[in-house]
């Protein structure tokens, strides 16, 4: 069985509100912060920058943040604002840093020294589930139908991606033919630089199916471009109600590209409180569902040691799928 388990929504209880004691307030006790830094390890208009800026907007937006402020540090695939937090961790207090999958595909494959250990963990907040999809004219209906046209033919349904050989894309399609129980290194895979060169090839016939992200499928299925076969999801996801789920379909695999946050190292418990209280009242106000919704994120709350025990099983699950590619 591969699949990457989801925390539930942690409860931040009495032992939070005992700790949040010195936080500033407003008179009806709304406000749970002064500011938040948000240190963003890409450039302006990425995930990151979209995530930590929509965070800001809402957590200030609802009261619960006086002020937030934005600092772009694009560098060593992320490598750079994880090095910079580490090595100035007492004068970052107020800073959250903020991050995705990535940071465990990248600390795997060595393009930096750290990992999610050497930080404070805060919590992850959002996820964008992965989909299989294919052309809208396709006689591929479902992943049996992609399964059987795989067995007839192994090398002429190769399966595409927007990243490259090891990568999210590709390692998601290899997830999901593995627990189907076909053989990883025999699914072809395809790397397109862009979504248009992706998209051509789906309707080319060059790919038999893309792999991609759900939000990024959900669009492309509105505008009738594509069917989507397959979501990585427990459950359905009402956004693509209709698009059945790997494990509904006998596919025992799921998958989230989660983002949260995290803080320096050595961040003392009564700041990591608060942000998780601000976090945590964040997902009940209207200006949080207005950013989630125009974003098309789902709301994937782990805080603390569920966010941990995410990671490491994650950390555990593409190790060994990086293996086996041989990219480990």
């Amino acid at each position: 069985m591969t699949t990457l388990k989801l925390g539930r929504r942690a409860l931040i209880g009495a032992a939070v509100a005992a700790l949040s004691f010195g936080a500033p307030a407003m008179a009806d006790g709304h406000k749970v912060l002064d500011s938040i830094h948000f240190l963003i390890p890409g450039g302006a208009g990425g995930g990151w920058d979209g995530t930590a800026r929509g965070t800001g907007e809402a957590l200030t937006g609802a009261g619960l943040v006086g002020t937030a402020s934005y600092e772009n540090m694009s560098g060593g695939g992320g490598g750079k604002a994880i090095g910079y937090l580490i090595e100035n961790a007492e004068s970052n207090h107020g800073t959250l840093m903020v991050n995705s999958t990535p940071i465990v595909i990248r600390s795997l494959t060595g393009v930096f020294p750290h990992n999610f250990r050497d930080l404070t963990l805060v919590a992850g907040t959002i996820g964008d589930y992965a989909a299989i999809v294919v052309g809208k004219d396709s006689p591929i209906n479902s992943m049996a139908d992609l399964l059987a046209a795989y067995d007839a033919d192994p090398s002429a349904t190769a399966i595409g991606g927007g990243s490259v050989p090891g990568g999210m894309d590709h390692l998601v399609a290899a997830m999901v033919m593995e627990a189907a129980g076909k053989d990883a290194l025999g699914v072809k895979y395809i790397p397109y630089d862009a979504g248009g060169k992706a998209m051509a090839a789906l309707l080319s016939g060059e790919i038999a199916a893309l792999s991609t992200g759900f939000s990024e499928a959900v669009d492309l299925a509105k505008a009738g471009e594509v069917k989507i076969i397959g979501v990585t999801a427990d459950e359905r996801v009402a956004a693509a109600a209709d698009a059945m789920t790997m494990k509904e379909q006998g596919i025992d695999t799921s998958f989230v590209n989660w983002r949260g946050f995290f803080g320096a190292p050595g961040l003392p418990a009564d700041k990591v409180a608060m942000y998780q209280d601000a976090l945590a009242k964040m997902y009940d106000t209207p200006e949080w569902e207005a950013v989630r919704a125009r974003n098309g994120w789902v709301n994937i709350h782990n805080s603390g040691d569920d966010f941990r025990a995410f990671l490491e099983d994650q950390e555990k699950v593409i190790g060994d799928l990086m293996k086996k590619l041989g990219f480990l």
